[in-house]
Parts: structure tokens; C-alpha cells; sequence
């Protein structure tokens, strides 16, 4: 039986990254292509380029979502889609996201290749400002595409060098003058996203492919703590609401409830500030934020919505005020899509194992919509979101390869 995997060119899928690398480049190994800026624009017209020579449909929606077709046997069949994000962090890697367009690219270009035949389409989908770090909040692409929003509510988004989301967003559309337009969401009859781990499993188990069970659910939190400034020589200990004191006891209670054997749980505090910042001055402020993750939803709503009074009982003599800035449940992956990837990797002869994704991804958008999935692939060191971030051409090809064979049987479906 002719494979799909059997025409991924794994040095043409790799030139295609060294070729959209270049697209924002820092000079250190790294990149620097945010969400619709110039360098976005080039890179989006660097694939809508490759589309064209091999005669595939472009096709844009209002969210700037680009779409690269391959029409089925029935081109009114609704379409089975992969795909992820252009956009890096400021100082990002080249493989994050990226990786998830150029392998679904891969795919439609083996098919082509090896004259293999399909029911539904398959379209390769590059989403819109998944990172969210020039303009919040991340997922705007997928977001609307799933219907949850409308890309008018982010119109007004502003980047922190005044950039304007409505403006950015028509000079990004501007940058494929080519591409059809399409309106709104489309019904789907699956989706598979590729990407790295950006964590160290794979890497550490000596394994090629993640079965990727689902995303884990995640919350922020901005917390202010508020006692009394006072002179670090005078006040005695017993005398002080020394907010910093009141905050390490916090997060140090944190810490205690939330321990894992398991190592399930992620917690971080990734700000810190004091107030008024004086070395003999006690804090009468201190600001933290919190960031928690968890894939089982019971325990994470339980612990998301006991946040505030856990804190208020843990603050001593101080005052709190906690912010939830977020709060997105876990999504659970379907289990057929989760099984075939196993079995394919099986098949091709690819370590495998199941996991759970600890970052979110547009896929997490697409579970209302269709059967859904993705594909993990290893990172060196687990390193992601950095300009060290590393894969290599083996890996992504493994990646590519089942994916090819997942997408191939969805669309013949």
C-alpha cells in the first residue's frame, strides 16, 4: 500500500524552515517575527510563493488566517486541517510554530508528489498571533475562527510601540494580494497540529513522537499585597506589616498545597516587585503574579476558584487583593485521533508515547469543531521560546511523516 509518508522529502521540509528563518532573524541563532508585523508579511508571502508553484488554493479570512488548499474528490466535503503559527516571541526559536505550518505544507506537497488522492480537502492553516506578545491576547486567529469572537473586538488592540491591530492587520493581509477571501470559520472534519514539545519528555525517554492527549488548563493572577512602609532600623519584627514577609508566607503556602508527587502541577511566580523598592525601607507593597496549570479540570477549577481565600487566610497581617487575568479550562483531545497517531507511529516504526501539552495552542480552539489532535516532536534540552531553541531534520521529518499518513486516512474518511 502507497503511504503518504512514503513522499515527505525531509530536506525540503527542512530548507523551507531555514528559508522562513531568515524572516525576522536576530543574528544569535534566533528570531524575531512578531504577529503582523513587516516580517510576518514577508514570511506569509514566502509560503503563498511555494502555494503558487504547486498550483495549490490560497485563501485568506478576516482574521488574517491563511489557508493553503488542496481540493478532494468532493470539494464540498468539509475539510480536514493542520496547521499552527508565523509569529515568534521577541526572542524566539525557529521551530515554535512554524514547525506546525511547514509540516502541514509537507503534506500537501507529498500528496502532490505521490498523485494520492483524498475525499475531503486538506488545507495547511497558518493562525494569527498565536504568540499574543505583541498583541494580547494570543490564539486571536483561532479565536475567531472557532466563532468564540469576532475579530472586530480586537480591532483596537494596541502593541506596545502604538501599533494598532486594525491597522497592522489590513498591511498583513496586503502582504498576499493573491489570496481569496473567505469569510468566517468553515465546517471541519478533523484537525491535526504539529509541534515541538518545548519540554523535555521526548528527549529524556529517548522517544520521536508525542501522542498529545489534550492541553492542560491554565490561570494568571496578579496579586497586591499591601501593609506598611516603615524604617528598617526602628520598627521591631513583632511591630511590621512588612508586606514582603506577608507574601513569601503566601507563596511558600502555595507551594505546600500544591505539591505533586506526580509532578503534574506547574506553578510559577514570574513577577515580583516591592514597594517602595528602598534597601532600609520595610516593603509596604509587594505585586506577584501567579501562573497555574493542570490537565484534570476538577482539580484545577477547585483550585483556580479557592485561589482568592487561600491567599486571603495565608496573608498575615497585610492587606490582598487577588486579579484572575485568566482562567482557561483544560481541553481534552479525541481519542480516535489520539489512537491513530499511535498507531501510525507504530506503523512507521517511531517511538512513541502519550502526553498531555503543558503550553496552549490553537488546537485547543478546534476540540467544539471537529475531531482533534496534534503531534509532538522533541526539542534539544526541552529549550522553547528562546533563540537556542533547537530540532532536528530527522525529528521534524518523523513528525511530518505521521502526519501525513493521519491527515491522508481523515480525508479519505
Amino acid at each position: 500500500m502507497t503511504r503518504a509518508s512514503d513522499f515527505i522529502n525531509e530536506q525540503r521540509l527542512w530548507d523551507r524552515h531555514m528559508a522562513i528563518a531568515k524572516f525576522g532573524e536576530t543574528g544569535n541563532g534566533g528570531v524575531n517575527r512578531q504577529a503582523l508585523t513587516p516580517e510576518d508579511g514577508q514570511a506569509r508571502a514566502a509560503l503563498a510563493g511555494w502555494a503558487g508553484e504547486r498550483g495549490f488554493r490560497l485563501i485568506a479570512d478576516e482574521a488574517g488566517n491563511l489557508f493553503v488548499r488542496r481540493e478532494g474528490t468532493d470539494p464540498d466535503a468539509p475539510a480536514v486541517l493542520s496547521g499552527s503559527h508565523l509569529d515568534t516571541q521577541p526572542a524566539g526559536g525557529n521551530f515554535d510554530g512554524i514547525y506546525g505550518v511547514l509540516s502541514a505544507f509537507e503534506v500537501l506537497e507529498a500528496l502532490e508528489d505521490g498523485g494520492l488522492e483524498h475525499r475531503h480537502p486538506i488545507e495547511a492553516v497558518v493562525w494569527t498571533n498565536e504568540e499574543g506578545c505583541r498583541f494580547a491576547p494570543g490564539c486571536t486567529g483561532s479565536l475567531v475562527f472557532s466563532g468564540k469572537h469576532s475579530i472586530e473586538e480586537f480591532f483596537d488592540g494596541t502593541a506596545p510601540d502604538g501599533a494598532v491591530l486594525r491597522d497592522e492587520l489590513k498591511r498583513t493581509l496586503a502582504a498576499t494580494p493573491d489570496a481569496e477571501q473567505r469569510k468566517g470559520g468553515i465546517p471541519l472534519a478533523g484537525y491535526i497540529e504539529t509541534h515541538i514539545e518545548q519540554g523535555p519528555r521526548l528527549e529524556s525517554a529517548g522517544l520521536t513522537i508525542g501522542a498529545v492527549t489534550g492541553i492542560q488548563g491554565g490561570s494568571s493572577f496578579e496579586v497586591t499585597v499591601t501593609g506598611i512602609d516603615g524604617h528598617a532600623g526602628t520598627v521591631p519584627l513583632l511591630q511590621r506589616r512588612d508586606a514582603f514577609r506577608s507574601a513569601h508566607q503566601i507563596i511558600d503556602a502555595l507551594h505546600r498545597d500544591l505539591a505533586d508527587p506526580t509532578d503534574t502541577v506547574r506553578f510559577t511566580v514570574g513577577r515580583f516587585e516591592t514597594h517602595p523598592g528602598s534597601p532600609n525601607t520595610i516593603p509596604g507593597k509587594v505585586i506577584f503574579t501567579i501562573d497555574f496549570r493542570h490537565p484534570d479540570q476538577a482539580f484545577f477549577r477547585s483550585k483556580v476558584e479557592g485561589m482568592a481565600a487561600f491567599i486571603a487566610a495565608h496573608a498575615g497581617p497585610c492587606d490582598v487583593v487577588v486579579q484572575k487575568r485568566h482562567a482557561g479550562d483544560p481541553a481534552d483531545f479525541d481519542e480516535s485521533v489520539i489512537a491513530r497517531v499511535e498507531r501510525i507511529a507504530g506503523e512507521l516504526g517511531i517511538p512513541a508515547m502519550r502526553m498531555a501539552s503543558g503550553a496552549d495552542h490553537d488546537a485547543k480552539y478546534m476540540v467544539p469543531l471537529a475531531p482533534t489532535g496534534m503531534i509532538f516532536v522533541p526539542c534539544l534540552s526541552g529549550i522553547s521560546h528562546n533563540e537556542d531553541e533547537r530540532a532536528t531534520p530527522e525529528d521534524l521529518a518523523a513528525g511530518a511523516r505521521v502526519l501525513a499518513d493521519a491527515l491522508l486516512e481523515m480525508a479519505r474518511g
